[in-house]
């Protein structure tokens, strides 16, 4: 049995504010003096951090992990390691994955292929790294993924039926209120769970709730008679600000979504177009710029143009080539070629505004040689089979939308991509950026999380569609302690009976 009692936080769906929960319990028993860590035993997801290997690595320095984690173990206030994810899958498109264990990528594979073939080891991966945090700290707080009762995958859900059995763990389960049918979720979830694992259920919470929480009195009564299962709290509508997972949160393809509405009046906004990717990834890195009063974040469908766009961000690809096919075929790069406002591109988005890709088959789902980029920036990016992953310090030298500006800033990279850089070229971000007058590329995730630079960038939006940008500054609540005060606020925590 492991040394430290863990509580998995699972779901009946997707999206039903298990992340939150979870970061907000990391935060309140942190607060509370206990040694917590968080744990998702696999994660499938594109947004992903650079995180300093544990001992099952030792050849590696860093390693990358899902941003759930990295934000709960920021809640919890440990230094995030690749044990709190052991197991990642980047999806890529086609049905295919790159499984990311302990940190390093080994490969790309099929979803059958990697039940057949590698979910064993994953499994002994997940174990092995649930029994080092256990070892380590008073309780461990699990994140399930999904629903916990996909009947078709219980015999191989690593993320939930199985950290439930190896980390003999009880099991605290969400439902997500706001899309209905609430209560029939939550019975059917019971219902449907392998014995050995309803037996562990100590309770369940209900998430996004608009309005009065007492009328759900009746429902709440009934569930509890027929199931037996406490509910334990009512958590109303109300997002902390905690960085998104996975694309769930994002609009489809074919949509437009205004993030960051505000009451700053339309004649002092912004508008930063983001175009929607088929395989976007690391999207979280737009998150500040959200946050900044009066500007918003479009997500915007790549065929309905820039004509309302004040500035551009490319953000990051799982499948550079392929994106930048679509994007191609959807008629955005004759739009970006028309635009002439400030244009950021990161990672995956920098590789699309160079020259020239090369060896594109090693992120293409085809055997391809080389792709024309978008040609805004005079560089040339060539794909390697080897993943660069690190955390990393770089120093601002001030140009293009980031002109002006000096220092350091802080983030990470994860790229598979080389990028040559001509040496006339302004390097504004480190030696692997580029900028000309107002396009800037860069491989630093996280470039927007640095006051410096996402203030410079502003500026930079504010001057091209010349108005004036409001100065106020709103007082915000860590989104860690906001987290902590829902679940400490709305939830019988004492049922959960948790250290101390």
């Amino acid at each position: 049995m492991a040394d430290a009692p863990t509580l998995l936080v699972a779901g009946t769906a997707s999206h039903v504010g298990k992340s939150t929960v979870a970061a907000g319990l990391c935060r309140h028993l942190a607060d509370a003096g206990v040694s917590v860590a968080p744990f998702k035993g696999q994660n499938m997801s594109n947004n992903a951090r650079a995180v300093p290997a544990s001992d099952a690595a030792p050849e590696a320095a860093w390693g990358e992990i899902g941003v759930s984690q990295y934000v709960q173990a920021r809640a919890a206030r440990v230094p995030a390691t690749t044990d709190h994810n052991p197991v990642l899958l980047k999806p890529r498109g086609d049905a295919e994955s790159q499984l990311v264990l302990d940190g390093q990528a080994v490969g790309h594979y099929a979803a059958g292929d990697y039940y057949d073939e590698h979910w064993d080891e994953a499994r002994e991966t997940a174990e092995a790294a649930h029994a080092r945090l256990a070892a380590e700290h008073d309780v461990i707080v699990a994140e399930g993924a999904g629903s916990i009762a996909e009947v078709n995958l219980h015999d191989r859900d690593l993320a939930n039926v199985e950290t439930t059995r190896f980390a003999d763990s009880d099991v605290l389960v969400v439902v997500d209120i706001e899309r209905g049918g609430a209560f029939a979720s939550l019975y059917g979830t019971l219902e449907l769970l392998p014995a050995d694992v309803r037996e562990r259920v100590v309770g369940a919470i209900i998430t996004k709730f608009r309005g009065d929480p007492t009328l759900l009195d009746a429902g709440i009564e009934e569930i509890e008679e027929r199931t037996g299962v406490p509910i334990l709290g009512v958590l109303p509508y109300d997002d902390p600000g905690l960085p998104a997972e996975d694309s769930l949160s994002l609009p489809d393809g074919d949509e437009r979504v205004l993030l960051g509405d505000d009451e700053v009046p339309a004649e002092h906004a912004v508008t930063v177009a983001v175009p929607r990717l088929p395989r976007i990834s690391n999207f979280t890195d737009l998150e500040p710029l959200a946050r900044v009063p009066g500007v918003r974040v479009a997500y915007v469908p790549p065929e309905t143009g820039l004509d309302d766009a004040d500035a551009v961000v490319l953000p990051g690809t799982k499948n550079t080539v392929d994106d930048l096919r679509d994007l191609r075929a959807a008629g955005f790069g004759d739009a970006l070629a028309d635009f002439d406002g400030p244009v950021v591109g990161l990672c995956g988005g920098y590789q699309l505004l160079g020259e020239r890709i090369v060896n594109a088959g090693v992120e293409s789902t085809d055997d391809l040689d080389a792709v024309a980029g978008f040609g805004l920036l005079p560089v040339e990016t060539t794909f390697r089979e080897d993943k660069r992953v690190e955390a990393v310090t770089r120093t601002l030298a001030g140009a293009g939308p980031l002109a002006g500006v000096t220092g350091e800033v802080s983030g990470y990279e994860i790229h598979m991509g080389r990028t040559e850089v001509p040496e006339a070229l302004p390097n504004p971000v480190g030696p692997t950026s580029a900028a000309s007058e107002r396009v800037l590329g860069t491989y630093l995730h996280g470039l927007f999380e640095n006051e410096s630079a996402r203030a410079a960038f502003v500026d930079a939006v504010y001057e091209h569609a010349g108005c004036e940008r409001p100065s106020a500054a709103r007082d915000q609540q860590s989104p860690y302690d906001a987290a902590a005060a829902l679940v400490r606020e709305h939830v019988d925590l004492a049922a959960l009976d948790l250290p101390p």
